[in-house]
């Protein structure tokens, strides 16, 4: 009989984080992190610190709205536990019937199949140049 490998699938681990996201899933999200976990918002110069903190983030940004999903258009392993992704964002807030959305690029940093660290950017360019340098960094 083969063996299983006991290697996470990074890349899937993600998508159902944003599949979890789009279900507003936030156990299901949070499970994915470690206690210690920082979500950086490079955009909006914030960073939360501990899965407490990025579920107050969480409840807040997907809170406002009434429709919220996320549609990632690329994800990628990079090595060394570096997960790089592209993902449209579009969602309908509270009380308005116009629907917003902005691409981001997300780079992720997992330790035993959970994230340790996510940095999200608004430029993808920006993005895909510093999580190919982590991954690189960390080999």
């Amino acid at each position: 009989m083969a063996e299983e490998s006991t290697t996470p699938d990074l890349v899937e681990l993600v998508q159902r984080g944003f599949e979890a996201v789009n279900r507003r899933e936030l156990d299901a999200i949070l499970s994915a992190f470690v206690s210690d976990a920082v979500w950086e918002a490079a955009p909006l110069g914030v960073s939360f610190e501990g899965v407490a903190a990025i579920r107050g983030f969480f409840e807040g940004w997907i809170g406002s709205y009434e429709e919220f999903a996320m549609e990632p258009e690329e994800v990628l392993d990079l090595g060394n536990g570096v997960v790089f992704s592209v993902c449209l964002q579009r969602g309908r807030p509270l009380g308005s019937t116009g629907v917003v959305g902005v691409r981001s690029g997300f780079v992720m940093v997992l330790v035993g199949g959970l994230i340790a660290q996510v940095t999200a950017y608004v430029d993808i360019d920006e993005a895909r140049a510093a999580a190919e340098r982590l991954a690189a960094e960390r080999g």
